[in-house]
This record gives structure tokens, C-alpha cells and sequence, in this order.
């Protein structure tokens, strides 16, 4: 399975580390960026957001987003 979806994420962000793990048991692939590196993905997650900078933020290949969603909500998203 390839990436459907961005995690934009901090690497202090414990709520992002508790994600990564539960998708990466659940075998789901994703691509992950670092908001604190990368300007321009921080404007994503702000447009995403309503202004704020809220991590995990996860933009799907059909533009949509979730925030700090469930594992869950991501298989749900996915399965649309």
C-alpha cells in the first residue's frame, strides 16, 4: 500500500509519536513531514486549522484533513 495521506507533525509532539505507532501497527503507510523544518508545511497545517498550528494534522490525497484524529477516523477516512 502506498502513502494516501501526509502526517504533519513536531518531533515533540506526543500525540503525533502515539499516532505514528498505532498506523505503523495497523501496517498503514504514510508520509510524515516536520512543521518546525519546513516553513511552507506549517502553512498547510495552519489552513487546515483555522490559523492554528495543531499537531498531528493529516491531509489526504483528496485534500482533506483530519486533526489529531483516531486510528479509527484514519481507516474510515481512507475507506471513502
Amino acid at each position: 500500500m502506498t502513502a494516501r495521506f501526509t502526517m504533519y507533525s513536531t518531533p515533540w509532539c506526543g500525540y503525533c509519536h502515539r499516532l505514528k505507532s498505532q498506523l505503523g501497527r495497523e501496517g498503514i503507510e504514510f508520509d510524515m513531514v516536520d512543521i518546525e523544518q519546513d516553513p511552507a508545511a506549517a502553512d498547510i497545517v495552519e489552513r487546515a486549522n483555522n490559523g492554528n498550528r495543531t499537531v498531528p494534522t493529516l491531509v489526504f490525497a483528496d485534500g482533506s484533513a483530519l486533526t489529531n484524529p483516531s486510528v479509527a477516523q484514519v481507516k474510515a477516512q481512507l475507506a471513502r
